[in-house]
């Protein structure tokens, strides 16, 4: 539809009128060069699913439209951007209309935007106070569903706001959407409800570090995510994402003949409470009524400061104005209702420019590209750092030094090169140059055949080793405390240690008059030193950072031995034959346990007093759960997963990470999700609650 040259022109005015903008009101000969811009930025977005800014800037573009016209009601088009609902589809899946048209909202950014919010809604109600209910905006993919006679009969996605596409099989696989739902009690025979689809942090997290794991490149972030999801052929993968779904608005209902409009059904909050009791997830225990709109403002504050501890990502928060027949007096224009708002938190999107590219090298000898960029704020946070992974994803991006970048932060995900914006190029940009050596050491470069990542093949590569030091004292390894990321580095550039063996053998005499080390933190940092010797073996393997050894596949190596060492006997063959143990795992193990270097420093490990035995094993496995196999799911009713796990591993029990017929014990709570389905086909599996677990060891 826009040539590159119109899209460049486009682009840069829209720049301009950014600028303009900000420092004061649109002229009326300007609202039709407006008009087109916005008209551009929504093809852009709703079509082409590529937008060139952030969905900050087009609210202030669209704003100042709305501003503009009202102030010119003359010059208002009948095909403006505010007279209509945003169009465009992707044909991808049958196209269904929806019963009621999924309007947008208008965005409001501080309590002035509120406040003005309210005079209107005073204005039109005639009313000296409206009582408004407040809810969170969830930051995922809009749907909408259908229930008739209490079934779940469709399910659609947003689309253009009057047809959407139809999803029904995918979202059946979204545990926290019921399948039916007793709306018959109430009286209704056909409900119209709306929603959002997210993931939650921990389990995008999750997903991501697989991805990485795997030598895929990470999702950008949650939203995007969940949206792609809903859109996918194989409605099993859909289930394997663990999708969530909020219902926050009955759009639609019909009732039964002679039957009254149900008591919950006349204010916002009551139809929320209402969606909740019938099993739906709805945000009916963050929201909250308040009458007048100063507790109103108090309160998005409040829960702007505190986003970032929320499991899902939001965006804003909404206010309703609550009684639902205030709501139909009120009304709505073609874009969106007069009785409710967005509050819009600070931007979570940002554009800025790519000025380098620098290289860094990990523990595993992966060399990663970041991206150093002119700072600017995303999300309360200035970034001016971003990975950009590895050579196939500067590639897919198209990112060029000098380049326009789209950039995005997620609550605590990592920020995110969302793309670049070729359009707008000069022609004084510059390709990226992935280094064919060692930018630390200069040795030669190796690329696995099928993973992305270019790794530095010299073990003995400063910055390899330094990496392997920050990982051997973390927490989650053998927890030096004291040590930390900036004391490792510090005390290697100082000579103060070389390696993961020196770390036990550092002379602490020369810390005295080293900034920040007096004599209590280097009593502290001798006391850590010393407990971590104490560390479980599976805590030491883990330490070791051996590609592809997470903290439960390291548990499975430790209780499979009676001494570490045991392993540089092991076939691959051997190890293959572990729990959780294939042929990518099983080769790394086997080439670290195969390398004379990596056997001395054991060696000499075990002499400085760390422990290399197993001690149950050495013990003879003495546990009322020896040769038992236990997985935890869901969340426990009073212990953490680790609390669990613990128990068991102390009365000889072993934690595997999947079902399958080598398990014995599924402990299940909330939310179990796939694993206690798979493990119900498995007849000897048996299924426990938290209460029976405690039962079986004797702590109940």
């Amino acid at each position: 539809m826009y040539s590159p040259e119109q899209t460049k022109k486009t682009q840069l005015a829209t720049n301009e009128f950014l600028k303009l903008i900000q420092s004061g009101a649109v002229a009326p000969d300007q609202l039709e060069e407006l008009r087109n811009l916005l008209r551009f930025h929504e093809h852009r977005y709703y079509v082409l699913n590529d937008p060139l800014i952030a969905d900050y800037e087009y609210d202030l573009l669209y704003k100042a439209l709305e501003k503009g016209e009202a102030a010119h009601p003359e010059k208002i088009s009948p095909d403006s951007p505010t007279q209509r609902v945003a169009h465009g589809l992707t044909k991808e899946f049958p196209t269904v209309q929806h019963l009621v048209p999924m309007l947008s909202l208008d965005n409001s950014y501080d309590a002035e935007d509120l406040q003005d919010f309210d005079r209107k809604a005073r204005e039109l109600t005639g009313l000296a106070e409206i009582e408004y209910c407040v809810e969170p905006k969830f930051d995922g993919a809009s749907i909408s569903l259908i229930f008739e006679h209490d079934q779940l009969v469709r399910a659609a996605t947003r689309g253009d706001g009057v047809e959407g596409d139809e999803i029904t099989t995918n979202i059946r696989q979204i545990r926290s959407i019921p399948l039916s739902a007793a709306f018959s009690t109430y009286g209704l025979q056909q409900v119209e409800i709306r929603g959002e689809v997210l993931i939650n942090k921990r389990n995008f997290k999750k997903y991501n570090d697989q991805l990485i794991e795997q030598g895929e490149d990470p999702k950008a972030n949650p939203r995007n995510m969940a949206s792609g999801t809903l859109r996918l052929k194989d409605s099993s993968e859909v289930g394997r994402r663990n999708l969530e779904a909020f219902v926050y608005h009955v759009s639609y209902y019909s009732l039964k003949e002679g039957a009254p409009v149900p008591a919950p059904l006349t204010t916002h909050a009551g139809s929320l409470q209402l969606l909740w009791e019938l099993g739906f997830r709805s945000p009916e225990q963050e929201k909250q009524v308040f009458k007048g709109i100063d507790g109103v403002i108090k309160y998005v504050a409040a829960f702007e400061a505190g986003r970032d501890n929320l499991p899902y990502e939001i965006d804003g928060m909404v206010i309703k104005v609550n009684d639902f027949a205030l709501q139909e007096k009120m009304g709505m224009t073609s874009h969106h209702p007069r009785w409710a708002i967005a509050f819009k938190f600070k931007a979570r999107q940002a554009t800025s420019k790519l000025l380098n590219v620098e290289f860094q090298v990990g523990r595993t000898g992966a060399v990663t590209p970041v991206a150093k960029l002119e700072p600017v704020a995303v999300g309360g946070v200035t970034v001016s750092s971003i990975s950009v992974h590895n050579e196939e994803y500067i590639l897919e991006k198209d990112l060029r030094i000098g380049d326009h970048v789209l950039i995005e932060r997620a609550g605590d995900v990592i920020p995110q090169i969302v793309k670049s914006m070729p359009e707008l190029r000069t022609g004084e940009e510059q390709p990226i140059h992935f280094p064919k050596n060692c930018p630390v050491c200069s040795g030669p470069l190796f690329k696995e055949e099928e993973e992305a990542v270019w790794r530095c093949t010299n073990i003995e590569c400063p910055a390899q080793v330094v990496e392997r030091m920050i990982h051997f004292v973390s927490k989650d390894a053998m927890d030096m405390r004291g040590f930390g990321e900036a004391n490792v580095r510090r005390f290697y550039e100082m000579g103060l240690i070389k390696d993961i063996p020196s770390l036990y053998l550092l002379d602490f005499t020369k810390l005295k008059g080293i900034e920040g080390f007096g004599q209590k933190s280097i009593d502290n940092l001798q006391s850590a030193i010393e407990l971590s010797k104490k560390q479980p073996l599976h805590r030491l393997i883990y330490a070791l950072g051996i590609r592809f050894v997470g903290e439960t596949t390291a548990k499975t190596l430790a209780q499979a031995v009676s001494h570490l060492l045991d392993f540089k006997d092991f076939s691959l063959e051997q190890l293959q034959h572990l729990e959780d143990v294939g042929p990518k795992v099983g080769g790394s193990i086997y080439q670290f346990f195969s390398n004379a270097d990596n056997i001395t420093m054991l060696t000499e490990l075990e002499k400085l007093g760390l422990t290399l035995k197993n001690e149950k094993k050495q013990l003879g496995g003495t546990g009322n759960l020896t040769g038992q196999t236990f997985l935890f799911t869901g969340t426990l009713p009073t212990l953490k997963r680790s609390q669990a796990e613990a128990m068991a591993e102390e009365q000889g029990g072993q934690i595997l990470s999947g079902v399958s017929a080598k398990l014995n014990y599924l402990v299940v709570g909330e939310d179990a999700g796939s694993k206690l389905e798979k493990a119900k086909k498995i007849n000897s599996v048996k299924i426990l609650t938290e209460d029976e677990f405690l039962q079986l060891i004797g702590k109940k």
